[in-house]
């Protein structure tokens, strides 16, 4: 049990508390499991996380959530929402039971998505159209990857992805004051920040057996142009000219802690509160992480020291080079019942996108809401805008968390030095083949 769940559990407690004593009477419309009247005629099943609900481990959080749904509640006297409230730290495994649950028609009502697995349930059948409740030009306004993975090959729209995210380089100014343009500059950055400062490690990234390791490095495999899959689906990450980009990923992460430029550690990191709690013991000069630490950061450290640091879109092989992964989550409905799915679509609007965005402070998925929104007026929020554009999600396929898994695997082989880069790709392209191959039946 790492520490970030104790301080979770020990937040989620002192909450429970709270509410359990907010929700004793029976006129309260925003209990532990319920919004809205408990004598309501009409009920929606709906299953979302903790941190988008008035159970967020955050208090701030928690209360504009709970306001938004009360409100709601006031507007929609006719529904009772019974509540499936999913903590943090099981919200991404929680979508393999969800696909289950969907296969076998018991899936919520309405429910979060995360984005990147939303192909998988349109794959299945198991979302409804979504196309009258957002007009031709809200669709149009998303930024392009969000578009491609909402849309079924129809041409639907099967879910709303409201909240996204990215990965960026947070760097300390006074030990390096310019952002690495290439991955040359970065192990030297690094390594010239440890001689300035022999307290601090010059560059952190995950690189435990977590999705993380994965997603977030993949953007060194991208922004040479590299490709997971091939238009069929079939996984082509290990061979051809794909396999000598993402060889150059695994020796670009061998080489960060052969030079010192990255504690071996790194094998350790499972969670994005070691790059938190590093900065604010002073104690690391770079971090590969994500746009939603960024308030994070700025409460943890105070005004003066959070001064200190800035942030930039990961570097490539060559200057110009670069890409981000993006995240984020979505709401779906799982419904028959018309009725149900536009209720469902009524909190998207009324409790999510737009307040969500600003109570939560993950990045809008439109354009116009950046513009319109006063939280995304700072320049900060203006320039993760700009780095959307060099977006790129993850393959939604039934193949990928195998992928992902193995790649892990090889990630941590090659950190630890039981494999070298290119006989932990081959290892991991056949495990995938062979994973790919029982999944299509051969």
């Amino acid at each position: 049990m790492d520490g970030s769940w104790v301080r979770y559990v020990g937040r989620r407690v002192g909450l429970i508390a709270v509410l359990a004593l907010a929700g004793c009477g029976s006129d309260e419309l925003v209990t532990l499991d319920r919004i809205g009247q408990p004598d309501a005629p009409k009920t929606l099943r709906l299953q979302i996380n903790a941190s988008y609900s008035h159970q967020a481990p955050t208090p701030e959080v928690a209360d504009g959530f709970r306001k938004r749904f009360e409100a709601w509640a006031r507007e929609h006297p006719e529904w009772r929402l019974d509540l499936n409230i999913i903590p943090d730290a099981f919200s991404t495994t929680e979508q393999a039971r969800l696909l289950e649950k969907a296969r076998v028609g018991q899936a919520p009502d309405c429910a979060n998505v995360d984005s990147f697995t939303v192909p998988l349930f349109i794959e299945q059948r198991a979302l409804k159209p979504l196309d009258e409740y957002f007009s031709r030009e809200q669709v149009q306004d998303l930024f392009p990857y969000v578009r491609d993975v909402i849309t079924g090959p129809d041409g639907r729209v099967y879910a709303w992805w409201w909240s996204t995210d990215l990965r960026v380089i947070y760097r300390r100014k006074d030990l390096v004051p310019d952002p690495p343009r290439t991955w040359d500059e970065l192990i030297e950055a690094a390594r010239q920040a440890e001689e300035k400062d022999p307290k601090v490690d010059g560059y952190l990234f995950n690189g435990g057996r977590w999705e993380a390791a994965t997603f977030d490095n993949l953007a060194y495999f991208w922004m040479q142009g590299g490709k997971l899959l091939d238009d069929d689906g079939r996984p082509v990450f290990a061979t051809g000219e794909n396999a000598d980009k993402m060889l150059r990923v695994l020796e670009l992460l061998k080489e960060t802690v052969d030079s010192g430029a990255a504690p071996s550690r790194v094998t350790t990191f499972t969670n994005y509160d070691e790059f938190e709690t590093a900065a604010q013991g002073k104690s690391v000069a770079m971090f590969l992480g994500g746009s939603f630490q960024y308030t994070s950061m700025q409460s943890l450290l105070g005004k003066e020291e959070f001064a200190k640091w800035d942030v930039s879109l990961p570097p490539g092989p060559e200057p110009g080079q670069t890409a981000t992964g993006t995240g984020g989550w979505t709401v779906a409905a799982f419904s028959d019942d018309p009725e149900k799915v536009a209720a469902c679509m009524d909190i998207v609007k009324d409790v999510y996108v737009g307040e969500g965005n600003e109570l939560t402070g993950e990045l809008p998925t439109s354009r116009r809401l950046f513009d319109s929104l006063e939280t995304f007026q700072a320049p900060i929020w203006q320039r993760f805008k700009r780095y959307l554009q060099e977006g790129q999600a993850r393959p939604g396929l039934a193949i990928y968390p195998a992928l992902s898994s193995e790649l892990q695997i090889a990630i941590g082989s090659v950190l630890t030095g039981s494999a070298t880069p290119r006989e932990a790709l081959a290892t991991a392209g056949e495990r995938v083949q062979q994973t790919y191959d029982l999944l299509e039946g051969r």
